[in-house]
């Protein structure tokens, strides 16, 4: 979500600074230097891969770039051929299985079409029931009223998974279930995640505009009785995917910076902003970085199916030894970094703004990234750790962690248009998890900016701070 930061810190972590390729011989190359990633880093070039990715997506039927589909098979090709074809990497493709759930989906009131869409892993079944709101946002087993039972619960967005609410309306005796956007915009969609879930089953379950949403409570607590024609059907199956993994070859492997973004979209569309904004400022970095030298190694982490339930990034860290965990000094996450209505969010490392912190050494990488946006000009908003992206396996894992985040669906205050101009009440990303996420929806200057904050030097007192702790040191 972020990638400024991460070009000061980069050349910093690194110990060093940046270049472009040659055959990479280490040692014949001059060592990365922060002052010089400004002029290697291009908006032409951002441009052109967003392009790619894009007709990637717009090559497949769907339009879309989902895992396991043509449009994200030819994503990670692109990455593993561009980054090998470099030899300055060690790359890899670390495969693994995922399962796929595809289908369609359909949400009627009195003949008209509501615009829903499919929330994947949903069963499949055609019912026509009187739609029941829920309490609140619907996760906890409280929120379901005794009445929803056999038939539609019209359920909010918002604090917990979708999955949740699903498997509690299925828990209190549900037919279906309807949820609906709490911000402005495309119709909601996204994904319930493999089941079982220990609060109930699935029940056929769609994603439908505020609007729509607002509309249909309206009617209901107005008094009227509403009649919803909910058909969904789906079909999963077991799909084999790639996570592409690239280490420099030259710098110490026992002290390994890890840059990470997701290589898949959802099924509603081609996911430029989410996450190709990330993969394509890290695969740009990777170019530019051959040019120079690094003292530690840089691992590029390119993860499959984020957007099914993180499986790319878990899988990754779940075949990872004690001792090669040890080597990794810090993981930064690139997960949307070009929203249209953009804030300079950081992850919350030290737990001050949300009381969620990150394993030892994630306050060093937060207070890295903040001083280094600060000393070029920028402010910055801190963001929580919500489990929402790749981080989470990482932290999980005990493995220091931050990053960059331009938001997604929340809502920009009043005081973040001070700090970031754009427009307050409007979400970050209007388009995200939705058809519209196209090159179009990328904001080019928070695109650009974000990629080129290492555009100025680093003094030597804060590459002192550069070194990130090891277990040792909090048990010392």
């Amino acid at each position: 979500m972020k990638i400024p930061l991460f070009l000061a810190g980069l050349a910093a972590l690194a110990g060093t600074v940046l270049t472009l390729p040659g055959p990479a011989v280490p040692g014949a190359l001059p060592l990365v230097r922060s002052n010089q990633l400004r002029r290697v880093l291009l908006r032409s070039n951002l441009l052109a891969k967003a392009n790619v990715l894009q007709g990637f997506a717009d090559a497949t039927p769907e339009k879309n770039r989902l895992v396991g589909g043509a449009g994200h098979i030819a994503t990670v090709d692109y990455l593993y051929n561009t980054l090998a074809a470099l030899d300055y990497y060690d790359v890899q493709r670390q495969e693994f299985t995922v399962l796929i759930s595809e289908g369609s989906a359909n949400f009627t009131v009195g003949g008209k079409s509501q615009g829903a869409q499919l929330m994947t892993f949903s069963t499949s079944g055609a019912v026509s029931k009187e739609l029941v709101p829920v309490s609140n946002l619907g996760c906890n087993a409280t929120d379901y009223p005794a009445a929803v039972a056999g038939k539609i619960a019209l359920i909010s967005r918002g604090t917990c998974p979708f999955g949740q609410k699903s498997a509690l309306a299925g828990g209190a005796g549900a037919a279906g279930a309807v949820i609906y956007n709490n911000v402005e915009g495309a119709a909601l969609s996204g994904t319930l995640g493999a089941p079982p879930r220990p609060e109930g089953p699935y029940v056929p379950t769609v994603g439908i505009s505020l609007a729509n949403g607002t509309a249909l409570l309206t009617a209901i607590t107005g008094g009227q009785t509403i009649i919803g024609d909910l058909s969904v059907r789906t079909t999963t199956e077991n799909r084999t995917t790639h996570n592409v993994i690239a280490e420099t070859k030259g710098g110490d492997h026992n002290n390994v910076y890890q840059l990470g973004g997701h290589t898949d979209s959802v099924a509603a569309g081609p996911g430029i902003n989410d996450d190709g904004s990330g993969i394509l400022a890290l695969l740009e970095i990777a170019i530019q970085l051959t040019k120079f030298s690094v003292n530690n190694a840089i691992r590029f982490s390119f993860w499959a199916a984020e957007e099914i339930g993180l499986l790319g990034s878990n899988y990754y860290v779940s075949q990872l030894s004690a001792e090669e965990i040890a080597k990794i000094r810090i993981y930064l996450n690139f997960d949307m970094i070009a929203s249209p209505n953009y804030i300079y969010a950081v992850y919350d490392g030290d737990g001050s703004a949300f009381n969620v912190s990150g394993p030892p050494g994630s306050a060093q990488g937060e207070n890295l990234l903040v001083t280094y946006l600060n000393s070029v000009g920028l402010k910055t908003v801190p963001t929580k750790f919500d489990g929402r992206s790749d981080y989470q396996a990482f932290i999980n894992a005990g493995m220091p962690s931050s990053g960059l985040f331009t938001g997604a669906e929340g809502i920009k205050t009043v005081e973040e248009q001070a700090l970031f101009a754009g427009q307050a009440g409007v979400a970050y990303d209007v388009n995200y998890h939705g058809a519209g996420d196209t090159v179009k929806n990328l904001n080019m200057d928070a695109w650009i900016q974000n990629s080129k904050v290492g555009h100025c030097p680093l003094g030597g007192h804060l590459r002192s701070q550069l070194r990130f702790p090891t277990a040792q040191d909090f048990t010392q």
